[in-house]
């Protein structure tokens, strides 16, 4: 049975007689990679489906393919960290994102979705390995307690990567977008200067000594199906696969929405989606803050109200009203994944790694339910498409409200 790290108690900001601060230096740097490489997905989609002429369920094996990798590698990816350590596991993930991102080249030069596809494939398995690595590592570097408001500080300073996507997105890869337009030329740049990003940084990364949380060898003692004994373990899975499809759904069409409700250009429209994710920024440094004297599960179940709140305002109105209040959804998701993921892993300790691993394989909500939304678009409107992602907060509510609890 494979061995998992066990984390003990240390003193704040110390680990094995180390300073936190490379480790949580390389985290935000981490964080910005996965939210810069994961939301330019959001401009490739329009991208995509204007280049391609595809309809909205075509546009969104963009997101389908990226997220599904996360159902397919998380448990191999948990598996790798716990037996090569966090930070050969966060080099081995840079590289493997840096092959991904550099096969954007020759798919541009053929012109073919489908290659881009695989290159979306291969790509994020990199970021499944990262996730899986530095999630468990925020947890367990400083005390449980306060594991929601790390988690949501240095998720603020990643999101700065998810902001700038969307501007780099329309500044370099929309702007080229064309009328008739049958060329993917508009990548090819943009993707060769984040290939050469990723190596240096993965290069780096590996030249540094991070500190890691004191452990001991175990075998968990309750064999792999063990961990589902933990009540709030299910039900984190299932919210964590609600919010990350409701977050990918939205982003990935916003800016067809907001262009359709708002009478925008896409060029236009999508600088929105830097604002939803923006949005996402600000409401994570505020987080960090307020989780530290407010308890997570209301904090979250705060959110996940104003989140349908929002939804329903902005598909029972038009114009600028329905464009704002849809981006707004960015600010109540900040806290959430942290939340949801904190709470999920909340008293299991030594499996927490391998809990880490079955989490992970949840963000194939982002593959699932965006997929599903651009049926609905097709087969129906927008209404009735966002009617999806609603549905997830609302579950996500109840997670905040009781199926958070261990009994």
């Amino acid at each position: 049975m494979a061995q998992v790290p066990v984390a003990t108690a240390q003193p704040a900001g110390i680990a094995n007689g180390q300073s936190y601060r490379p480790a949580l230096v390389t985290l935000a740097v981490l964080y910005f990679m996965m939210g810069l490489i994961t939301c330019l997905n959001d401009t490739l989609v329009p991208f995509f489906k204007s280049s391609f002429q595809l309809n909205y369920t075509q546009s969104a094996l963009v997101q389908f393919y990226f997220f599904v990798t996360y159902g397919i590698m998380s448990i191999p990816a948990g598996i790798i960290v716990s037996k090569f350590g966090f930070k050969q596991s966060m080099v081995a993930g840079f590289a493997i994102a840096a092959v991904g991102t550099f096969l954007f080249f020759p798919a541009s030069l053929m012109h073919q979705y489908y290659l881009f596809l695989a290159a979306l494939f291969i790509l994020a398995i990199g970021i499944v390995l990262l996730q899986v690595a530095a999630n468990p590592y925020i947890t367990l570097l400083g005390p449980p307690e306060t594991a929601s408001s790390r988690f949501n500080l240095i998720q603020a300073l990643g999101s700065l990567g998810t902001t700038v996507a969307p501007l780099l997105g329309a500044s370099y890869i929309l702007s080229e977008v064309r009328d008739g337009m049958q060329s993917s030329e508009a990548v090819r740049l943009p993707y060769l200067c984040i290939t050469a990003l990723v190596i240096v940084i993965a290069f780096v990364i590996s030249q540094l000594k991070l500190p890691s949380p004191v452990s001991q060898a175990t075998d968990g003692g309750e064999g792999q199906s063990g961990i589902f004994g933990f009540r709030n373990l299910r039900f984190g899975l299932v919210a964590l696969f609600c919010y990350v499809g409701a977050e990918v759904s939205i982003g990935s069409f916003l800016t067809n929405y907001i262009a359709d409700t708002a009478g925008i250009v896409e060029n236009e429209a999508v600088t929105y989606v830097a604002l939803y994710w923006g949005s996402m920024l600000v409401g994570r440094f505020v987080g960090a803050g307020v989780l530290k004297i407010v308890r997570a599960p209301l904090v979250l179940s705060i959110c996940a109200i104003a989140a349908v709140v929002l939804i329903i305002v902005s598909v029972t109105s038009t114009g600028m009203l329905a464009a704002w209040t849809m981006v707004a959804v960015g600010l109540c998701n900040s806290i959430m994944f942290a939340t949801i993921f904190s709470l999920s892993v909340a008293g299991l300790e030594e499996h927490a790694t391998r809990a880490s691993g079955w989490l992970s394989t949840a963000i194939v909500g982002g593959a699932v339910v965006s997929f599903l939304q651009g049926v609905l678009i097709d087969h129906f409107n927008w209404q009735v498409a966002f009617m999806l992602p609603l549905l997830c907060y609302v579950f996500i509510l109840f997670f905040g409200l009781n199926g958070y609890k261990t009994k």
